[in-house]
């Protein structure tokens, strides 16, 4: 993920020039900035599932808002190149949720109801 962040930075698509889609990676940076402070006041041990704050939306904010970010620069430049590192850095990001599923679904039991109700990048939707 973070060589196709590098490489949006490189060909100059990670931010986007547009105002509507600037307006949406604000809100993504927002969802992002607000998810790692919610994490952080919940984390501790024993670890707990995280099921409020953005996490009562989406299962993974952190990984939905950086896709949403990249997608909105690389629509805004785009080329062939801009789409191949958007297609990284998503590509990583869903790996890395399969990763933490696997691992949340044995850790916390709970997690396959959680799981059922709240959707994973998409709010209501996927």
């Amino acid at each position: 993920m973070v060589a196709g962040v590098a490489g949006l930075y490189a060909y100059g698509a990670l931010f986007a020039s547009h105002p509507a889609l600037r307006a949406v990676q604000a809100v993504m940076l927002a969802l992002m900035v607000s998810a790692v402070i919610w994490r952080g006041r919940r984390s501790g041990t024993p670890p707990v599932l995280i099921t409020s704050g953005p996490f009562a939306y989406l299962r993974h904010p952190l990984y939905a808002a950086l896709i949403h970010l990249i997608w909105a620069g690389a629509v805004d430049h785009f080329s062939w190149p801009v789409l191949g590192w958007a297609e990284t850095v998503t590509a990583g990001a869903f790996t890395h949720m399969h990763v933490d599923e696997y691992r949340l679904k044995r850790q916390f039991p709970e997690y396959r109801e959680y799981k059922k109700r709240v959707k994973k990048l998409i709010p209501f939707v996927y």
